[in-house]
């Protein structure tokens, strides 16, 4: 880069011989030619310093500055510089150089050259100096154009509009070879070097102006300024020597006035400079006005002047006025054209009415006139009807078309004159330039809609060639292609037609395109279509009146053929039999000649396509099935079809010559009719012709068979007297019958009534029955034995046992894996953020990603399933009962947990309670588990209040564990379609009413209205832009808003409210329970609390944490559904956050004040809203307890079919475990305590090898720690046990005792009857009821046999099923005794005790049945939704994926320049090995990387260096210090320790315990130097 010198050191002219050495002639023309190249440099360099000041933008380097302006830009804005009025920014292509940059040089960059010819052209430089475009552009002689420059620099300095070019030859330094590079240029050329020293003198030969008349006449002109007299100066003005133009008289003063002003400014800024020079150096023209600015002013006040009569002329609405004032050259205004004049005043006066002035300024009227006489001359073109000028009209830039492409000029110019013709049949003269711009968006449309339909239909034939149905049907769905009426399921078929289609078309040699169009498409689509329902029909023929012979439904053949056929006129009612016997007949014989029975029916269609259709499968195909077998005994279509035409044309035929006329139009409809007819017609034709040979015929054959009926019947008579006697006796015994079958008969009419009225007596006596079993309070054994049967449970009920089970432990396997899944895709989202900002390296990307694509395959959670104990070693059986022991003690006894939350500190409880405690309640997947899971909140949160609560508002302030436990698993997957259900209307309404504004802050609203104000008018407000709240309230605009604001916010709230309330009952039960328990609590611990202060704080746990969130950020509660890429905006926030507050404060009955006093009027709005907020509390907390709601008590597991299952993890064994024992103490103080018993048979806490037992893991295993790890998520299925079950010799409860007793009650009542308990307990069974208990044990115990192993009954139970009848009913006798004993019974009343706990059991079976079915659907419903949530996942995952894949192939393509592998196993063969990089200590410390050295002082740090080298391992770097070239010491760095250490705001780090680096500018280094970042 050039530098200039300082002045004292003088250096000389490169080249110029300074010693007495004598020269070559070959030498000293080289030196002059370097000489010359050195002295163009410097004029380069001139010109670049003069441009970069009159620019005030910063140039391209000298030596690439000729290159830099080849493109015009620089040029052009210099032209704006020197003369605006020619040339605009907008004017100027590629002003910001993007596509110069992307893809060089462009044709239309010589536009810009163009402009700054054009501009130095008005402002009157000589032609001499100028280049050529093709000299800038070609490069053909870049030397011209600056040679140019130089002379415009002093123009312009002598008109006083840019300052004086410097002289900097012999003052700048240029390198050897910057200057040998140019002097190689300028040979190139082959020119001669223009004189830049000459350029002075042919200015001043070239301009003709008397340089001192003028400035005498400059001089006087600037003492008449000075005096202040307007008409000496107005004299002074009109001298011919001064060379001004348009001086006007009549506006002397106003000359005068700017003038003065122009004057004194440039005095007060000559003032400002002059205190720096010397009185030598200074120039006259430093203090007074140039020729120059003379003019300047006299123009800008004729411009103003001009300005003013325009604005009059448009206001008085004179068309050629305002054309006359606009063509004025004071006004300075672009061409005007008179034909258009309409068109300039109206289109002007709409603009002048849009000022908020009433005034257009002279740059407003500069553009628009430009605009408007472009828009003129294109009207007058199309008026022409000449296209050319149509199209180079457009391709102006003063018209200022947007998205114009001059590629499709003449199609714009084509449809504009179509328009122009339009208006012009509607009265209008002129297009205006909207009417233009929407002409052009318009035609672009079509234009892309045409293009965007050929890369379609280039994609389907392309499609169509390779013979692929599923890209065929892909490109005819295409939406740019507009093919309608396109079934993606038979794509196969689209293809077979589509390439039939192109194969005729490739072989007609008249078509002219071998490609299939979209009108032949269509059709195609269309045909296909056809056939496809042509197969259909042709279907249901087949298969219904083939299915119809076999069932033999003669009934059914007329509708089935009407249904079927095309034409329903060939089926004639009266044939329905004919058909059907005609059509089993030939079934029948068919069906005999059959060896293979297939399933497959073929149609042929137009003998090419072939249809198949599957009778027991009902699929079909358009290509030939694998194992194709055809149905060979059903009948054909065409068989059918012919059977059909035969027997109607042969009934035709029969009742042809005695039909009706409407029965002949009937005939004539059929296929057949119209043949039959002409038969007919033909066949009448000649019994016309002889007619009375006919007549004969027909009165000789009457005669006869009348006779031979007469003779026939008397024979009868005489052959048959002894029949005829009885036949009248017969007549005698039927009238004395008739009574009596009359009678009968009447029973026989009425035998569906007789049925009810016997069906309805049953049904009474059975519902009397019930409602005695269900509502008597001692129901009698006679009626417990009609319902005991019950209580068995079927096959069924065992299937949808099993089917809850499997499907509660997927739903908690399922849910376990998303939370997983979650949690590392934001830790994915965080690792490819930290890669994008180069804060980790892309292997630890991947490396989350292997083990996040495990994770989605089932490798981490569950190898395969969920495994059972008996998928682990044996040997830990034991171990695991144990377990199973434990968890069914803390999930039935909630104390444990409650008091273990409250033992651990909250950041640990917090965790164990999102793990392990929803784990061992199966996160309430089942009733039972929510009963016991509200029971553990109901136990914590009392124990909670009771603790850790000293005021009431403790539970508001605070931030309760429970609460929070309580309100985190609601929201979660069960409560969250509860709150979508809720809030999700609402919400939506809110975000999609655009015209919804909700702003209450005054200050916010005031800075809006400010903004708008000065948006309307363009002007500054004058008003403040910072205010206080006050301040901003006394604006009557802003109270206004205020109000209009809170208006809305009322009518939204009521409808978030009425959503609210209206849906009580969607509240979970759950939620509402524990309101409730929360109310209760602190109403005992504080009875004197009023209503208020409860209600207050259920409202806190329903609304404000519960409610609340969702309604400020509903995107982040999947409240509403946000599509890709989709977001809330800020007015959409503040909306919905406006809303939330104005119901939290309603909630809380807090009235606003203080700093929201401006919200004071809401006030009466909150005190009405809160009454009814308080009303909902209260009825919120007014729901049933567990026990009655899920009905539910603590003997519930005994009688339940299946055991209670668990699916949890072997680390979350091991961590409670470990858990239990930390605080036993605290848990279970009792030295006898359940728990305390199995912690002791547990031992202990195992470690995850010894829980699986040993040999599991090999030892020598070098991702032992990692396999470990996997193996301890590994999750196990626990069915819970209490430790102490039923079995014989042992102590048993009451409670037990008396299960087993009505068991063998049931057993027994079964089998022998009684009215009393007592009765059959005392009457022996005889034989036969000894045998029927027999045999139905014996088929318990088959059914027993099937039953899965978790739904068996104990050993016990089973041992007394086995036991005979009599031995039962005296074990039932002993147990009774016992039983009575304790109070459970009493033989006063027989035992009626016993008895009314069976028939409780008959009704809770029932409802246990209904509720198991509602789990079911429950259950099938959150499975399918957490598997769309895990498809969505999946779905994130692939994103993922594809993401890494992207840097992983550019990171392969990096490689290929640098020699570090992504796998760090070593470089690729033939690549460069990155050398080591040296850095002394002084050289780091002076990059900033060294901050220094403990005990050395900065003067010895050029004895120590420092070699970097990098390792085989990606990112690892041994860094070796050497002092006076011994190496010291040794340190490894890791790229991503230093990454993490940057990320975390660590600065500054040590190494080798005494140097002090910095890691941001190590990273940097490390980056360049080694990864070429």
């Amino acid at each position: 880069m050039p530098h200039e010198e300082l002045p004292s050191l003088q250096r000389p002219r490169y080249g110029s011989i300074v010693d007495d050495e004598r020269l070559s002639a070959e030498e000293m023309d080289e030196r002059r030619r370097q000489n010359i190249a050195y002295e163009y440099l410097c004029h380069l360099e001139e010109a670049k310093r003069w441009m970069e000041v009159c620019l005030v933008e910063e140039l391209p380097p000298t030596t690439e500055l000729e290159e830099g302006l080849r493109n015009g830009v620089y040029l052009a804005k210099l032209a704006k510089f020197f003369a605006p009025k020619m040339v605009s920014e907008k004017k100027i292509y590629d002003v910001e150089q993007t596509r110069y940059k992307k893809s060089g040089l462009h044709f239309r960059h010589t536009d810009n050259t163009v402009q700054w010819l054009r501009a130095m052209e008005s402002i009157g430089l000589p032609k001499i100096f100028y280049p050529e475009t093709t000299d800038v552009y070609d490069r053909k002689n870049i030397p011209r154009m600056i040679y140019c420059i130089h002379a415009l620099s002093l123009y312009l300095f002598k008109l006083g509009i840019a300052p004086q070019i410097q002289d900097l030859l012999g003052k700048v330094d240029f390198t050897e070879e910057e200057i040998s590079n140019m002097r190689k240029e300028l040979e190139k050329y082959g020119i001669q070097m223009p004189s830049f020293s000459k350029i002075g003198g042919i200015l001043a030969n070239e301009l003709s102006v008397d340089e001192a008349a003028l400035h005498a006449a400059v001089i006087a002109i600037n003492e008449a300024i000075e005096k202040g007299i307007a008409e000496q100066t107005i004299i002074t003005l009109r001298n011919p020597n001064a060379v001004l133009t348009l001086v006007a008289e009549n506006l002397a003063q106003e000359y005068q006035k700017e003038l003065w002003e122009a004057k004194k400014g440039k005095e007060e800024n000559a003032r400002l400079k002059n205190n720096c020079i010397s009185e030598e150096e200074r120039d006259a023209y430093e203090e007074l006005l140039t020729q120059a600015e003379i003019q300047g002013t006299i123009n800008k006040v004729n411009r103003l002047a001009a300005v003013d009569h325009i604005n009059a002329v448009i206001r008085e609405g004179n068309p050629e006025s305002t054309v006359l004032a606009l063509k004025k050259p004071e006004a300075q205004l672009p061409a005007v054209y008179p034909f258009a004049a309409a068109m300039y005043q109206n289109e002007l006066f709409n603009l002048q009415k849009q000022n908020t002035t009433n005034y257009l300024v002279h740059e407003e009227l500069l553009i628009a006139v430009e605009m408007l006489s472009a828009v003129a001359l294109l009207n007058q073109a199309l008026e022409s009807n000449d296209l050319v000028s149509v199209q180079n009209q457009l391709k102006s830039p003063t018209i200022g078309f947007n998205n114009l492409d001059e590629t499709y000029a003449e199609r714009y110019a084509n449809e504009l004159l179509s328009v122009k013709l339009e208006t012009l049949s509607q009265g209008q003269e002129n297009l205006t330039w909207n009417e233009i711009q929407n002409c052009i968006d318009m035609v672009n449309i079509q234009i892309q809609e045409e293009n965007e339909r050929i890369v379609a239909v280039g994609y389907i034939n392309e499609a169509i060639d390779e013979g692929n149905p599923l890209k065929t049907v892909d490109g005819l769905m295409l939406p740019t292609a507009k093919i309608k009426d396109v079934d993606p399921e038979h794509a196969q078929h689209y293809q077979d037609v589509l390439y039939h289609a192109k194969s005729q078309k490739l072989m007609d040699p008249a078509s002219a395109s071998k490609i299939l169009w979209l009108d032949e498409i269509q059709h195609a689509v269309y045909e296909a279509n056809m056939h496809q329902d042509k197969a259909k029909q042709w279907v249901t023929l087949v298969v219904d009146v083939n299915q119809c012979l076999e069932k033999e439904k003669t009934s059914d053949i007329l509708s089935v053929l009407k249904s079927s056929v095309g034409n329903t006129n060939d089926i004639l009612p009266e044939c329905a039999n004919r058909y059907y016997d005609a059509l089993a007949k030939k079934k029948e014989q068919k069906s005999k000649s059959v060896s293979t029975e297939g399933s497959w029916l073929k149609l042929t269609l137009q003998e090419k396509y072939d249809y198949y259709y599957n009778v027991d499968s009902r699929e079909s195909s358009w290509i030939t099935p694998e194992s194709c077998l055809p149905k060979e005994s059903w009948l054909t279509g065409k068989e059918i079809e012919d059977i059909i035409e035969e027997v109607t044309a042969d009934y035709i035929r029969e009742k042809m010559w005695s039909a009706s006329e409407d029965l002949l139009l009937r005939f004539q409809a059929t296929s057949s009719g119209p043949l039959l007819r002409q038969e007919y017609e033909a066949r009448k034709s000649f019994l016309y012709e002889q007619e009375e040979h006919v007549v004969k015929i027909q009165a000789f054959w009457k005669g006869h068979k009348q006779r031979m009926a007469y003779i026939n019947r008397r024979q009868t008579f005489i052959d048959h007297i002894p029949s005829i006697v009885k036949i009248q006796s017969w007549f005698r015994m039927v009238t004395a019958r008739k009574n009596y079958l009359s009678r009968l008969q009447y029973f026989s009419d009425h035998k569906n009534e007789i049925v009810k009225i016997q069906s309805l007596l049953r049904a009474n006596k059975a519902r009397d029955d019930y409602k005695t079993l269900v509502g008597s309070e001692n129901p009698p054994l006679t009626v417990i034995r009609k319902f005991v049967h019950l209580l068995d449970q079927s096959d069924l009920d065992f299937q949808e046992e099993l089917e809850v089970a499997r499907l509660r432990g997927e739903v908690v396997t399922k849910i376990r894996g998303n939370q997983q899944l979650e949690k590392d895709l934001n830790l994915m989202d965080i690792k490819i953020g930290l890669l994008v900002k180069n804060r980790i390296t892309l292997e630890d990307v991947i490396s989350h990603r292997t083990k996040l694509n495990k994770k989605k395959g089932g490798e981490i959670l569950n190898n395969s399933d969920n495994q059972g104990i008996k998928s682990l070693s044996k040997e830990r059986r034991k171990t695991l009962e144990t377990y199973q022991q434990l968890f069914y003690l803390l999930q039935t006894n909630p104390s444990y947990l409650a008091k273990l939350i409250f033992q651990m500190p909250q950041n640990k409880s917090t965790k164990f309670m999102d793990t392990v405690i929803f784990t061992i309640y199966n996160y309430a997947s089942n009733q039972r588990e929510e009963y016991l899971l509200l029971k553990l909140f109901k136990t914590a949160l009392e124990e909670e209040i009771k603790s850790k609560v000293d005021q009431v508002q403790d539970i508001v302030t605070g931030n309760p564990t429970v609460i929070k436990m309580v309100v985190s698993f609601n929201r979660g997957a069960r409560g969250q379609n509860t709150l979508r259900q809720l809030l999700a209307p609402v919400v939506r309404e809110i975000i999609d009413d655009k015209s919804l504004v909700i702003n209450t802050n005054p200050v916010d609203v005031y800075k809006a209205w400010v903004n708008q104000l000065e948006t309307q008018t363009g002007e500054a407000s004058n008003l403040p832009y910072d205010v206080t709240t006050e301040q901003a309230l006394t604006y009557p605009e802003v109270r206004n808003k205020l109000e209009a604001s809170n208006e809305n916010l009322r009518r939204v709230i009521d409808k978030v409210l009425n959503s609210i309330i209206s849906s009580l009952d969607l509240l979970p039960y759950g939620l509402r329970y524990i309101a409730k328990v929360l109310k209760n609590s602190i109403h005992e611990k504080f009875p004197d609390a009023t209503e208020d202060e409860l209600l207050k704080i259920v409202g806190n746990l329903l609304y404000y944490r519960y409610m609340n969130p969702a309604i400020v950020a509903p995107d982040g509660f999947d409240i509403i559904d946000m599509t890709a890429g989709g977001q809330i905006n800020s007015d959409q926030r503040r909306n919905l956050g406006s809303v939330a507050k104005i119901l939290q404060h309603a909630a809380s009955n807090k009235l606003f004040e203080g700093e929201n006093q401006h919200l004071s009027s809401m006030n009466n709005y909150l005190s009405e809203t809160y009454q009814k907020f308080r009303k909902y509390f209260k009825e919120a907390c007014d729901v049933p307890e567990p026990e009655e709601k899920f009905n539910m008590d603590k003997y519930t597991d005994v009688v339940t079919v299946s055991k209670p299952v668990i699916f949890i993890s072997i680390e979350e064994i091991i961590s409670t475990h470990s858990l239990l024992l930390e605080h036993q103490d605290a848990i279970a103080p009792e030295k006898h305590d359940l728990l305390n018993e199995l912690l002791e048979l547990l031992g202990e806490v195992p470690h995850v090898e010894s829980f699986l037992g040993e040999g599991t893991i090999d030892p020598n295993d070098p991702n032992k720690a990692n396999t470990l790890s996997q193996l301890s998520k590994t999750e196990i299925s626990l069915s819970l046990t209490s430790k102490y079950d039923l079995r014989d010799g042992e102590a048993i409860d009451g409670q037990r005792l008396m299960i087993k007793t009505k068991k063998l009650i049931i057993d027994v009542i079964r089998n022998q009857p009684g009215n009393t308990l007592t009765e059959i307990l005392e009457t022996p069974a005889t034989t036969q009821q000894e045998t029927d208990h027999a045999t139905d044990m014996v088929s318990r115990a088959i059914k027993d046999s099937k039953t899965p192993e978790e739904m068996k009954h104990s050993q016990s139970m089973v041992e007394d099923a086995q036991l005979p009848l009599e031995q039962k009913k005296r074990k039932i006798q002993r147990n009774l005794r016992t039983l009575e004993q304790t109070g459970l019974v009493s033989s006063k009343n027989k035992y009626q005790d016993i008895l009314n706990e069976i028939a409780k059991d008959i009704r809770n079976q029932r409802i246990y049945r209904k509720l198991r079915k509602a789990e079911l659907a429950k259950l099938q419903q959150t499975l399918k939704a957490l598997n769309e949530k895990a498809a969505f996942y999946e779905d994130q995952i692939n994103y993922y994926d594809t993401y890494i894949k992207t840097c992983l192939d550019n990171l392969k393509i990096k490689n290929s320049r640098r020699s570090i592998k992504l796998d760090g196993k070593g470089e690729p063969k033939g690549a460069r090995r990155v050398k080591p990089v040296k850095y002394t200590a002084a050289k780091l410390h002076e990059k900033g990387v060294l901050l220094g050295i403990d005990d050395l002082q900065t003067n010895q740090f050029k004895n120590v260096t420092f070699d970097i080298v990098s390792t085989e391992d990606v990112g690892i770097f041994d860094v070796k210090s050497k002092f006076l070239g011994v190496e010291m010491e040794k340190v490894q760095l890791n790229i991503q320790d230093l990454l993490e250490m940057q990320y975390e705001g660590v600065a500054v780090m040590k190494m080798f315990d005494k140097v002090k680096v910095n890691v941001n500018l190590l990273i940097y280094l490390l980056n360049k130097k080694f990864y070429g970042k």
